[in-house]
C-alpha cells in the first residue's frame, strides 16, 4: 500500500467512525484476530504445580459490568476507542463466574461473601469466617463454629501473610482474613454491646492486633485509624478528631511492642522510607477511616499512598519470606463509589485496581505464584442504550450515524446518559448541585402514555464531571448490591481450576488446592480457639 492509499485509508476510517462505524478493524482485521485469539488459547498449558505464593485480588463490588465500563474508561483515557482495551487481568488465561449469593441472602453483603472465598463455607449475612449456626450477635457461639481462613492456615505452615485495602482495614473483607466475629459492625470495643465487651470478646481491630496464628500478620495496610486508638488520643492527621476506644488500648503501639522489627506508619512519606531488610511486621493505617477514592488521593495533606503502591511495598516484605506467602488485596472503595451513584469514582478506583494487579504480575512468576482476581458481589449499575463504538462511557448516549453531539432521546425528549443505577440516590437526576426531585405520574387509565415529567434535562450537564451521580430508577438512600454472578480471573499454579459457574466458595479450595494444604472440613475443634 503506497503512502497515498495508507492517507485515503485512515480519512476513510475516520469518517466511518464519525458515521457511526467501528473505524479500528477492517473486517479482514476482525477475522485475523479472532483466528489468532485461537491459536493464542491452543498454546496455552496449564500450571500443574503447587504455588509458593498465593495472591487475592478482591474489587469489593467489581460486578462485570464495572469491569467493561472501567475498560472502556482506561481506553479512553489512553485516547483509544475503549471498547477494544483490556485490563490487566483481562489477559488471564482462566476466567469463570462466581454464585455469590451467601447462606441466607439471595443478593448478599461483603461479610458473607469474603467469609465464602477464604474459608471454603458459605455463611449468613453479616457474619464473620464463622458458620451459619451463629446468630447475628452471639457472641458466645462464635468459639464452637469459627471457620478458619486461608491466612491462618498459611501462617500456621510458616508463610508470610498480609492484608492491603483502601477501606479500614477492620471493614467486613479483611476482617473475614483474620478475625471471627458475629456482627461485621464489631469493628472496635465502641461498636460492641456492653456484654461482649464485659465478657472480653475481642473485637475486630484487637483481633488483628492479637492475631495468634504463626508469627502474626507480616503487613496490614489500609485505612481505619480510629478503630485502634483510644478517645484520649488525637488522630496524627486530623487533630480535631480523637481515637474510638473506650478500652483505653492504643492498637498501634502494641503493634509495636508485640512484634520485633515492627513498624506502624500513617502517610505515605512513612510507608516509602520502610527499610524493608529491618521491618518484617507492618502496620498502616493511613485515615481515620477508610481511604480516599483514587480520585481524591492526591488533595490529601498528610499524603496518601496508592493501591498500587501499598501492593509493592507489602510485595516487597512478603516477597522476603522463605517459605512463601498469601497476600490479600482489596479495592474497597469501588463499592463505595456505587453506593453513592457515583460512577466515576466506582471506574477511576477499579482501573487504580487494575494498576496494582499488573504491578503484582510483573512482580511475580506466573510458575510460582497463583493470582486470583475476582468480586464479593455486583451492583445494580448498567451500561445502556445505543451508543456508537466510541462514545465517551461516561457520557450521554449518542447513536450510531449521528453527528456530535445530537444527543439520543428517552420517550419525554430528553437526553439520557450510558451509566445508571436501578435505584441509588441519584433518582430524578441528583448530583452535588441538583437537588433530588419527585417523579410525577399521571392516572393510570385510558390514554396512559408513562411518565410525563421528572426527569432533568442533561443537555448542559457535564456527564462525565468526577461529582456527577447518575441517575437511577427507584429512589434509595444508598444504591443497593446486585445479585448476579460475577468474574473470577486466575493465573499461575492450579489456576486451569477456575473454569465454568462455580459456587463462590470453591475459591478457597482452589487456593488451597494450589498451595497444596489438607482439607480441613467444618469448623474448628472445640477449643482450638477460645476468647
Amino acid at each position: 500500500m503506497t503512502k497515498k492509499m495508507r492517507f485515503v485509508a485512515s480519512i476513510a476510517a475516520a469518517l466511518a467512525l464519525q458515521a457511526g462505524g467501528s473505524g479500528a478493524q477492517s473486517p479482514e482485521e476482525w477475522f485475523r484476530n479472532g483466528r489468532a485469539a485461537v491459536e493464542k488459547a491452543k498454546q496455552e498449558k496449564p500450571v500443574l504445580g503447587h504455588a509458593r505464593n498465593v495472591i487475592l485480588f478482591l474489587g469489593d463490588g467489581m460486578g462485570v459490568s464495572t469491569v467493561t465500563a472501567a475498560r472502556i474508561l482506561e481506553g479512553q483515557q489512553h485516547g483509544m476507542l475503549g471498547e477494544e482495551n483490556q485490563l490487566s487481568f483481562e489477559k488471564f488465561p482462566y476466567v469463570a463466574l462466581s454464585k455469590t449469593y451467601s447462606a441466607n441472602q439471595q443478593t448478599s453483603d461483603s461479610a458473607p461473601t469474603m467469609s465464602a472465598i477464604v474459608t471454603g463455607i458459605k455463611t449468613n449475612d453479616g457474619l464473620i469466617s464463622v458458620n451459619e449456626r451463629v446468630a447475628r450477635g452471639d457472641f458466645r457461639a462464635v468459639a464452637a463454629n469459627v471457620m478458619k481462613t486461608i491466612l491462618e492456615r498459611a501462617e500456621d505452615r510458616g508463610m508470610a501473610t498480609g492484608v492491603v485495602t483502601t477501606t479500614r482495614i477492620t471493614h467486613a473483607t479483611p476482617a473475614a482474613c483474620y478475625a471471627h466475629s458475629p456482627d461485621r459492625d464489631w469493628e472496635s470495643d465502641s461498636d460492641q454491646p456492653d456484654a461482649a465487651n464485659e465478657a472480653g470478646f475481642p473485637d475486630i481491630a484487637r483481633q488483628l492486633i492479637e492475631f495468634a496464628h504463626g508469627d502474626g500478620l507480616e503487613v496490614a495496610l489500609g485505612g481505619g485509624r480510629a478503630k485502634f486508638l483510644p478517645r484520649a488520643v488525637h488522630d496524627p492527621e486530623y487533630p480535631d478528631k480523637t481515637g474510638e476506644r473506650h478500652d483505653g488500648r492504643d492498637l498501634t503501639k502494641e503493634w509495636l511492642t508485640r512484634y520485633p522489627k515492627s513498624a506502624y506508619v500513617w502517610n505515605k512519606a512513612q510507608l516509602d522510607a520502610v527499610d524493608i531488610k529491618q521491618v518484617r511486621h507492618l502496620l498502616g493505617l493511613f485515615q481515620p477511616s477508610h481511604m480516599q477514592y483514587e480520585h481524591d488521593r492526591a488533595k490529601d495533606a498528610a499524603g496518601e499512598p496508592s493501591l498500587t503502591e501499598m501492593t509493592g511495598k507489602a510485595l516487597d516484605i512478603l516477597s522476603q519470606h522463605q517459605k512463601g506467602y498469601f497476600l490479600m488485596v482489596e479495592g474497597g472503595r469501588i463499592d463505595h463509589a456505587h453506593h453513592a451513584g457515583n460512577a466515576f469514582r466506582a471506574l477511576t478506583d477499579t482501573i487504580e485496581f487494575a494498576r496494582a494487579v499488573k504491578l503484582a504480575v510483573e512482580r511475580t512468576d506466573p510458575h510460582d505464584t497463583l493470582i486470583i482476581v475476582t468480586a464479593d458481589h455486583s451492583h445494580t449499575f448498567t451500561i445502556a442504550g445505543y451508543p456508537r463504538r466510541g462514545n465517551p462511557i461516561l457520557g450521554k448516549v449518542v447513536e450510531p450515524g449521528h453527528p456530535t453531539k445530537e444527543y439520543a432521546q428517552d420517550a419525554l425528549g430528553q437526553p439520557y446518559t450510558t451509566l445508571g443505577y436501578v435505584n441509588g440516590p441519584g433518582y430524578a437526576g441528583q448530583s452535588v448541585t441538583q437537588p433530588q426531585g419527585a417523579k410525577k405520574f399521571p392516572h393510570h387509565g385510558p390514554g396512559f402514555k408513562g411518565i410525563t415529567e421528572g426527569r432533568p434535562d442533561l443537555t448542559g450537564v457535564d456527564t462525565t464531571a468526577p461529582d456527577y451521580m447518575q441517575e437511577s430508577t427507584m429512589p434509595m438512600e444508598s444504591e443497593t448490591h446486585g445479585g448476579e454472578d460475577v468474574a473470577i480471573y486466575a493465573r499461575g499454579p492450579q489456576a486451569h481450576l477456575v473454569r465454568g459457574v462455580l459456587e463462590q466458595n470453591v475459591i478457597f479450595h482452589v487456593m488451597a488446592e494450589a498451595l497444596s494444604m489438607p482439607p480441613l472440613p467444618g469448623p474448628l475443634p472445640p477449643g482450638e480457639r477460645e476468647f
